[in-house]
């Protein structure tokens, strides 16, 4: 059996503009892992696996489209494939990138939401977003991070995105919480563009974590407070 846990994560504030928020405790939860930890994502998941595995969570690990989906990308451009086309073949992109986790990791593989039992699986998600994809537009501002907040709110998950940076960077500088509506229209970010909107939308939460930091990662996982960035979608002062 795999299992993983994710205990409340904690930021420190900003500025005396916001208190300090936790991510709510919650058994299960939902890790979007990125295309770009590809050189790493076996080390951090058997790290994650053997750390987390005695803490009863249900984790469901979202994968990103790396290589795959910048390809389906390069060849939108080429060829003229239309939006809608270009969305579903991203989609199969991420589910390359999940036969590819699963392989390196020996974490099985599934399209089943109702994993309740401690567990750590990793989703392919084309067949049940086939089935009923609702709120979701069909475009790149919409991508595996706006795909795994979609699945985290559709099973009550708390939500964590791994990446290969320590968070949000405004001005160059890193910031350890700000209110998803205020990324709205910045500048580029390790989130896409789709993300601030539906976690406002959905009054969640999303902890971004450097994923090449295993301690940070671990630390989070494990309640504590470390580097990285909290994005809340409700309950701006």
């Amino acid at each position: 059996m795999y299992c993983v846990n994710i205990n409340s994560i904690c930021m420190l504030p900003t500025n005396d503009q916001y208190n300090n928020r936790l991510m709510t405790y919650n058994s299960r939860v939902v890790i979007k892992l990125g295309g770009s930890l590809m050189d790493c994502a076996s080390s951090l998941i058997r790290k994650v696996n053997d750390i987390t595995c005695r803490d009863l969570q249900s984790v469901l690990i979202i994968p990103g489209g790396a290589v795959f989906a910048d390809n389906v990308r390069s060849f939108q451009e080429m060829s003229g494939i239309s939006g809608d086309a270009a969305h579903w073949m991203a989609i199969l992109a991420m589910e390359q990138y999940a036969y590819y986790l699963s392989d390196i990791s020996g974490i099985p593989l599934t399209n089943d939401l109702e994993i309740y039992e401690p567990s750590v699986n990793i989703l392919l998600p084309y067949t049940i977003l086939r089935e009923d994809d609702s709120g979701l537009e069909h475009s790149w501002d919409v991508t595996s991070d706006t795909i795994s907040a979609w699945f985290a709110q559709r099973t009550g998950s708390m939500l964590v995105k791994v990446t290969d940076v320590d968070g949000i960077y405004l001005d160059g500088k890193l910031v350890r919480q700000i209110y998803a509506g205020d990324l709205a229209g910045s500048k580029e970010t390790c989130v896409d563009k789709g993300l601030s909107a539906f976690l406002v939308a959905h009054g969640m939460d999303c902890m971004v974590i450097n994923g090449r930091h295993f301690d940070r990662v671990i630390e989070a996982l494990k309640g504590g407070v470390t580097v990285g960035t909290l994005i809340y979608g409700k309950n701006k002062f």
